[in-house]
């Protein structure tokens, strides 16, 4: 295992650079993958095993992996839920795809003594999103494949920590961050949080680089919720 090797999924997603240049920062070699490569992406689809031994072949037991990789169900239209078309596809790519990589790259850790598995997970694998922080969007309905699939996400690292030791494997939940959010939507969502601000990207970095490190080494199964205290 090399001690300065890091792989994330998803590197193209919206968190992805933030995963990538925390790592890159602290010090590690980050391999960056995602469904499209090229300009130092390499191209790996997580729910595919052979994708994965593919990249695990070439780099060897990464000291941390980051399951990053994640869609999202289109909205309803209309105020009506959304179609079930996609909601498979969610949960294929964010839980089932999080458990191929943690298998892949997580066996031949354990396998060389250990590492750090960092999940993703979600503020919505806690809570149902409130219908009153999208209401003043005509007909939007926020779908519940995401949700579901990011708890299942949370339950998988808890299995993942039992099963994997002496791999350390945690989640981060984050709640929402600030990216484009329109300004209603905004105001709306900072009067629930008692830190009154939606996250940064730099909030999740230390917590982020506790879960990789040394830092949290008697720490697993745990989900780090990161979310300015919207749950409390």
């Amino acid at each position: 295992m090399s001690a300065e090797l890091a792989i994330v999924t998803g590197a193209r997603g919206k968190l992805g650079p933030v995963w990538c240049e925390a790592l890159a920062g602290a010090g590690y070699e980050v391999v960056q993958l995602d469904l499209e490569g090229g300009d130092g992406v390499e191209a790996a689809d997580v729910t595919e095993r052979g994708s994965l031994t593919r990249i695990l072949e070439q780099t060897g037991a990464p000291a941390v992996l980051v399951n990053n990789a994640g869609i999202d169900q289109p909205p309803g239209e209309g105020g009506e839920l959304p179609p079930d078309d996609d909601f498979l596809r969610v949960l294929d790519v964010n839980t089932r795809g999080t458990y191929v990589a943690s298998h892949v790259f997580g066996t031949a850790m354990r396998q060389v003594g250990g590492g750090s598995i960092v999940n993703i997970g979600s503020l919505y694998a806690s809570i149902s999103p409130i219908p009153g922080l999208y209401d003043h969007i005509p007909g939007f309905v926020k779908p519940p494949a995401y949700g579901a699939s990011k708890a299942g996400v949370v339950q998988l690292t808890k299995w993942l920590a039992r099963h994997l030791a002496p791999v350390r494997v945690n989640a981060i939940s984050p709640g929402g961050v600030r990216g484009g959010q329109d300004d209603e939507f905004v105001s709306k969502y900072n009067a629930r949080v008692p830190l009154g601000r939606m996250a940064e990207p730099e909030d999740l970095v230390g917590p982020l680089l506790f879960l990789a490190s040394d830092a949290s080494r008697y720490v697993t199964g745990h989900e780090l919720v990161v979310d300015g205290g919207f749950l409390a």
